[in-house]
């Protein structure tokens, strides 16, 4: 894939940014740069390689659900500056 001035002119369009000649000159000049680097691994012979599901050797990283102890309802509005239980009180924020 060739990046061309266009390319650059409709990216920077698109992301809302304006660039001076030599800025989109030296961002053309990384992005073919980089188009390359992805390119060369097309050259790579991936045959038998099996494809990755987790980068690290454990299958799953999360705890067990387990039942734990809670707060009571009313331990908790005992911490709240305003309740009516079994409801807290908070400020309107949406106006009509």
């Amino acid at each position: 894939m060739e990046i061309t001035k266009d390319t650059i002119t409709h990216l920077a369009e698109l992301s809302k940014l304006q660039f001076s000649e030599a800025e989109a000159a030296a961002i053309q000049k990384d992005l073919q740069n980089m188009i390359g680097m992805v390119g060369k691994l097309n050259e790579l012979n991936t045959d038998n390689v099996e494809p990755l599901l987790f980068m690290s050797a454990t299958d799953s990283a999360t705890r067990a659900d387990e039942e734990q102890a809670s707060l009571t309802q009313e331990e908790v509005l005992q911490n709240a500056p305003a309740s009516t239980p079994p409801y807290f009180i908070v400020p309107k924020v949406v106006k009509k």
